[in-house]
């Protein structure tokens, strides 16, 4: 079986087809955050090493970090990537225990990353375009990391399936060529919006299949691009990890926190429920409220994609007698509200003779 090894100093990550799904965690990022993008000019690293510890407690087995800051005080990423970089990798590695994919489409941030990474990381990553190949090849075996490589190449993403295969071949031939095994390829196959592509999540289906039975190697995505400008993104998502998982996916780039409710929310919830003319308890503090309502927590925990990943390790053999889910379904209030068992009817429905 294809596996795919990424370590930090003491504690390393399996991602194959015989092994729970791996959960890269992808909070760590400040594309479309501009609060989080101010706080990384102005030296402020308090956000990351929340999202940091948040997702490794809500069950992350990798967390993606990328620096992707385009400043204004220096708009040229070449120079100022680099050296944050190197700063969020070591902050981020002396936080938690778990291996670091680097994340970054400028050369030199990768490796000033690769410099100070403890362990093997996970590289992010290479396309099909020549000069990639030949900036990005030579890096991943100079380090000896495994690498994602995603289909697309000079000619731009394709909506043909059979051609984001083909980069995909493409890719790991001229890895081989590097003396870069296949097992240190995950292949990212481009997961499109359902709700601009109908057959956008069949065609990822069908192309995790042929990627794992023609190059055999593993397969990652952005898992919530699929469910992009559509309502209830968290329905989509919490069908397609399980069905991508099914047709041989191993690991998934994702949030893997449901984000906590904020005060403006609960205000507004507190405001709509008094002017129904429903009495609550004297002193009903935050969170009893929003659970009360069904609003989620005031805490940051495990979101509903994770309970459905659980789910699938257990129901595909992959988390051996139940073991991963039951501790997931005993957690208590006071762990943060994860699981989903506490308060049910034990049992089943009794079967009629």
């Amino acid at each position: 079986m294809t596996q795919t090894i990424v370590e930090s100093k003491s504690k390393t990550a399996i991602i194959g087809f015989d092994q729970p799904f791996c959960v890269i965690g992808e909070r760590i990022n400040p594309t479309g955050r501009k609060k989080l993008a101010a706080e990384l000019e102005a030296g402020d690293f308090s956000t990351v090493e929340k999202d940091a510890l948040a997702q490794v407690a809500a069950g992350a087995t990798v967390l993606d970090v990328n620096a992707g800051v385009v400043y204004n005080s220096n708009p040229d990423p070449n120079e100022t990537e680099p050296p944050l970089m190197r700063k969020m990798i070591e902050l981020v590695q002396g936080l938690v225990d778990v291996p670091l994919c680097i994340d970054s489409s400028v050369p030199g941030a990768l490796e000033a990353g690769l410099e100070v990474c403890e362990g093997r990381p996970l590289l992010n990553s290479v396309t099909g375009e020549e000069e990639r190949l030949e900036v990005i090849l030579p890096l991943v075996k100079k380090y000896n990391v495994p690498v994602v490589a995603i289909s697309n190449d000079d000619t731009g993403i394709s909506e043909d399936p059979d051609v984001r295969f083909a980069v995909a071949k493409k890719i790991v031939e001229h890895a081989a060529d590097y003396g870069i095994p296949a097992h240190d390829i995950v292949v990212d196959p481009l997961v499109m919006p359902v709700g601009a592509m109908a057959t956008a999540g069949l065609q990822v289906f069908t192309l995790v299949r042929r990627l794992r039975e023609e190059l055999g190697v593993n397969t990652t995505c952005g898992a919530s691009n699929i469910s992009f400008g559509l309502p209830n993104r968290h329905g989509i998502n919490n069908a397609f990890l399980p069905m991508a998982m099914g047709a041989g996916m191993t690991s998934a780039i994702m949030n893997p926190v449901a984000l906590p409710i904020g005060p403006t929310k609960i205000a507004e919830k507190r405001s709509e429920v008094s002017a129904a003319g429903i009495m609550l308890p004297e002193g009903m503090d935050d969170e009893a409220f929003v659970q009360m309502f069904g609003l989620g927590s005031t805490k940051s925990r495990p979101g509903k994609e994770m309970e459905a990943i659980r789910a699938a390790n257990f129901l595909t053999d992959n988390d051996p007698h139940g073991g991963e889910w039951i501790r997931f379904n005993k957690a208590t209030d006071a762990a943060g509200g994860e699981g989903r068992g506490r308060g049910g009817r034990a049992g089943g429905r009794r079967r009629r003779a």
